[in-house]
């Protein structure tokens, strides 16, 4: 099992300091990967239901609190490490032109020598569309599209695409990602992304533990499009008893992400080498 950090693009590793020191310490200690988070704008007075809690609300200081970019933020800390792999969880694709987003991608898994793990969804802020003037509707038929338009502008040596909203021909994108494309995880917590994630998928994140339908949903469809589902590498947030942890491993979890949050013990500035050192054995012992 893979033990990665999450979400690195929130709180105080907003600050680019803290998150160099972060992901520098988290790679030190063994975590295999470090996941963002990404909404462009969060209006104010948004309507849509939050599907991850009761409330209906996005947790945190919303809807004021700082999300940097985690293509940008990503970049900015790739430079500082060697060997974390580094995950969006998830950007959310029909916001994005996927020409661009492919060929940012691409550039990012380039410069840090193949550690991109591009981890997508579909979106829930209608508000967040409208700002962007992104048609809320067909988003789903929207991801699939440009799924398979980004893969093959990164695995095809003159890329042509005809889909029902991109189309290219002959449209040559260097450079192209280290490893001939880049691996993608489906996030969300809906029978839709789970069988999304089994037809068109490396990977999925349910966004709260692992639901058997979910699991059972990704399977089907997996099989049904003549894929191996146990090749749909499955990734879950910590949960909140740890004991379960040996459970989810037996059950085929490939990768487990814990909170980069009050959670560490991590409360001092980083403001000098102490505070750094001290740091650094806070990250190693949550390792642990």
């Amino acid at each position: 099992m893979k033990f990665g950090l999450r979400y690195c693009n929130t709180g105080r590793y907003t600050d680019p300091r803290e998150a160099v020191a972060l992901l520098q310490a988290g790679e030190e200690a063994g975590f295999e990967s470090a996941w963002t988070v990404e909404h462009v704008v969060v209006p104010r007075d948004y309507q849509s239901a939050y599907p991850y809690s009761p409330t209906g609300r996005m947790p945190g200081r919303e809807p004021a609190f700082s999300i940097p970019d985690p293509l940008i933020w990503m970049s900015y800390v790739a430079a500082a490490t060697t060997r974390i792999k580094l995950a969006t969880g998830i950007l959310i694709l029909p916001e994005h032109n996927p020409v661009l987003c492919a060929k940012q991608v691409a550039t990012l898994d380039h410069m840090s020598g193949g550690r991109v793990i591009l981890g997508i969804g579909v979106g829930w802020l209608r508000e967040e569309f409208d700002a962007l003037g992104v048609p809320f509707a067909a988003r789903g038929r929207r991801t699939e599209d440009y799924i398979g338009a980004m893969r093959a502008l990164w695995e095809q040596d003159v890329p042509s695409y005809a889909g029902e909203f991109v189309r290219f021909d002959g449209a040559y994108m260097r450079p192209k990602p280290v490893r001939g494309t880049v691996p993608i995880v489906i996030g969300g917590h809906s029978e839709a992304a789970a069988r999304r994630a089994g037809r068109l998928a490396q990977g999925f994140f349910p966004a709260r533990g692992a639901p058997p339908d979910l699991l059972a949903a990704l399977g089907e469809a997996a099989r049904a499009a003549g894929r191996d589902p146990a090749e749909i590498e499955i990734t879950v947030s910590a949960p909140d008893d740890l004991s379960r942890i040996p459970a989810l491993a037996a059950a085929g979890i490939g990768r487990v992400l814990v909170p980069v949050s009050a959670n560490t013990g991590v409360t001092r500035p980083i403001t000098g080498p102490e505070d750094l050192l001290a740091w650094r054995d806070v990250i190693a012992r949550y390792a642990e």
